[in-house]
């Protein structure tokens, strides 16, 4: 959180799952994002056992210094890492920002949020639990509904399309551009120009 009360990120957070068999799948798109950040960005990855997950830092684009993290404790655990992160940086939970994906937003949507509830997303619901409430900021990923309550396990653990794969592609450029806007002028103002954006199906 920095002055005037706008919100600007000092960690950034994808969810996933870390083992390979994951990689590519629409349940590790928060992974997928903070990867093509660091890619631009020139960070390099590296582990952490007291966070149990991947993390690395630099200076990002009109910012200070920023943290891009991947918790590698698997997704329903992702609140621990994220713990372990604000306490050890003294941080409070609005200074991070959680990338992830959601099924009740249509693919090739996004939504920037300051606060909000896990809306069913296991990660979203260890990460409430361990900071102790919903007030932080997030960036939804949209990875559409599966055919039925039975597939949801299924659709979310698939792996994206070739067709899907170009639009994801696409997608991290747009995310991309939100994230910079969000580091320069805050998160609501990223709301403000991104969350009516999304790549044409």
């Amino acid at each position: 959180m920095n002055e005037k009360n706008i919100v600007i990120p000092d960690v950034i957070i994808g969810l996933g799952n870390p083992e390979q068999k994951y990689d590519r799948t629409r349940h590790n798109i928060g992974f997928e994002i903070v990867d093509y950040l660091a890619l631009k960005w020139g960070f390099s990855w590296q582990k952490n056992q007291k966070f149990n997950a991947l993390i690395c830092e630099g200076i990002a684009p009109n910012r200070r210094r920023i943290r891009l993290v991947k918790p590698l404790t698997y997704m329903n655990r992702s609140g621990q890492s994220v713990r372990a992160v604000l306490d050890w940086y003294k941080l409070s939970a609005d200074s991070i920002l959680v990338i992830y994906d959601d099924m009740d937003l249509p693919f090739g949507r996004i939504r920037l949020r300051l606060s909000g509830s896990a809306g069913g997303h296991n990660g979203m619901k260890s990460i409430i639990s361990h900071v102790g409430g919903q007030n932080f900021p997030r960036f939804r990923i949209g990875i559409g509904k599966s055919g039925g309550k039975e597939e949801t396990i299924g659709h979310v653990l698939g792996k994206f399309s070739t067709t899907e794969t170009k639009i994801i592609e696409e997608l991290k450029i747009l995310t991309y551009d939100a994230i910079n806007v969000s580091l320069k002028d805050g998160i609501e103002k990223a709301m403000s120009l991104y969350n009516q954006k999304f790549i044409e199906i």
